[in-house]
Parts: structure tokens; sequence; C-alpha cells
């Protein structure tokens, strides 16, 4: 008996230094990199831009007809020289915030009007207002006949014979003017042309995405319509001093080549404002000219559809 406590003493010391000598059982890591990028909403398709080399915000803006600093607000971008090949921007305006009920849907009770209370032993009433309730239409009987046929048997909007049916009604005076007023956007600009001078070289002449007018040093540039100021410098490679005027959320104009900027960005302009003054700056001026162009939602347009004939 002294002999088999000693070895069961032996056996539990065993298994319990078995069981503390075990390693941890692996823990998962469910945060691995793959499932949080997955998670994580891809910033692709309408309304995004994917930076390429040689992109600056300025042109990315310009390219999509919208003001810089929106699109480096939309994208926190706090230096506008800071944005990387590959990097995706918002360049449409977000979307407004939906509201807290937009998603909830509301149950009120149905009201029902005319419904007739008495006690069960009572005559109904002789003569009880509708009250709202349709008790129409009421399937009625009729004997057989071949008139009785014939007319049930014609479509709804067909005269009886020896009827004419009446004329259609013209269309109301309302109507014509809606369809009218259809015909014109409501982002259309009363242009005007931005220098006195000939027309150089069209749109689409060498790759030309506006129109270039030839005149003398210090001649006016002047916005040719109203709108607000959303670039004016020279960070965009061959347009020298440079303005660029919104005028709504379709159309923006570009003033390039100028000796001298006369409005700040930010700056509201009117139509027929000196904003400039002429000149050959820029790589791609070959001589004093404007170079003018017309974007509409970013892409060029030929400006000779738009400014008035001359």
């Amino acid at each position: 008996m002294n002999r088999i406590y000693p070895l069961l003493l032996s056996g539990v010391v065993v298994l319990l230094a078995g069981c503390f000598s075990q390693p941890p059982a692996p823990a998962v890591d469910r945060s691995s990199t793959e499932a949080r990028s997955a998670a994580q909403p891809q910033l692709t398709g309408p309304g995004y831009y994917t930076v390429k080399r040689g992109d600056t915000l300025y042109r990315i803006a310009m390219d999509h007809g919208q003001d810089y600093r929106d699109i480096a607000g939309w994208n926190f971008i706090t230096d506008p020289n800071s944005i990387k090949e590959g990097q995706v921007l918002r360049v449409v305006p977000p979307a407004p915030a939906a509201s807290e009920n937009s998603g909830a849907v509301v149950a009120s009770p149905v009201g029902v009007s005319g419904v007739e209370t008495r006690p069960l032993n009572a005559p109904p009433a002789a003569a009880a207002p509708d009250n709202g309730l349709k008790r129409e239409p009421r399937v009625g009987k009729e004997p057989y006949s071949d008139e009785a046929y014939a007319r049930l048997s014609r479509p709804a909007d067909a005269s009886p014979p020896g009827e004419s049916k009446p004329p259609a009604a013209a269309p109301t005076a309302p109507i014509a003017a809606a369809a009218a007023a259809a015909a014109s956007g409501p982002d259309d600009v009363p242009w005007l042309w931005p220098a006195a001078g000939k027309v150089a070289a069209a749109f689409g002449e060498a790759g030309n995405k506006g129109v270039d007018i030839v005149g003398k040093a210090g001649d006016p540039v002047i916005a040719a319509g109203d709108g607000k100021v959303v670039y004016a410098g020279n960070s965009l490679p061959g347009y020298g001093e440079l303005v660029i005027v919104k005028h709504n959320a379709t159309f923006l104009s570009a003033y390039a080549h100028n000796r001298k900027i006369l409005v700040k960005e930010g700056q509201q302009v009117s139509r027929g404002q000196k904003i400039a003054e002429m000149g050959n700056t820029g790589s791609s001026a070959d001589s004093i000219k404007l170079h003018f162009e017309i974007r509409k939602q970013g892409n060029p347009v030929d400006p000779a559809l738009y400014l008035p004939k001359r």
C-alpha cells in the first residue's frame, strides 16, 4: 500500500506538468490587412479622379469645372501642391447628408368616413349622406337585345352611330409656356467677347482648346460673363498668367497669357469688367495674344458656338 501512493503522486505530477507545458492555442487575427481593406469602400467611378503623373490640383479642377479650393476641401487637402500620383480625389460635391428620418417608415392610421353606427335592432337610416364613402358603381341588369349588346361592346371612347366625337382640347397656355422655357437651359450665359482683336487660331486647330485673339501688349481683357474668379496665377504650365472665372455649375471660362492680372481669387466679376491685360506669358505664347476657353462641365467647347457674331 505504501508503494501505491508514491506511484499515484508521481502520475499526478506528470499530468500537471504536461498540462502547463502545452503552448497556448493560437489566436486568430480577424483584423488583418486584407479584411480591413475589403471593408473599406473603393473610391472609384463617376465623381472621382485618380491623379496621374504631372497632374496639378489646378489643372484637375479646371478639367472638371470646379474651384480647386473646393476639391481641396472635399479631400481634406491643406496644401494644393501635395497631391501624389495614384491618389484618388473627389471631384464633385459630396451628396447632402440624409435626414435622420429618411429611412424610417411612418405608419399613419387610415381614416374611414361614412361608416354607419346604430344598434343591431334599429332600422337603417332612410337617407344617410355619403360622407365621402363611395358606393358606386353598382351593377345593373338589362334584358338582352341586339342594341344593348352593340352598345356594351363599343370602346369607351367611341361615339354612338350618328354622333360626332368632340374635338380634342388644345394645349393650354401654361403648357405651351413651359415647353418654350425648356428650350433654354438654366445655366446659359449671355456671353461677350473677351477681347477686341481678331481670331488668329480657331478651336481645334493643332489641338487648340479655345480661340487665340491677337492684340497689343496691355490691351484690356474683359470677363465674358458674370461669375466668380476661382483661379488667378501661373501654376498651370503653358498658360502663363491665367484667370479662370466660374459662371455657374455648368460653365467656366479661362483667360491665358496675360501680362498682368487685375482680379483676385474669390472675387465676383461682372460681364464686361476688365480683369487682365493682354501679354505673351507662358511657354506656348509665341506672340501677344489672349488664349480664351469656354469649358462646359470641365470639357472644352468651341467658343464660336457661344460668343455673339461679329
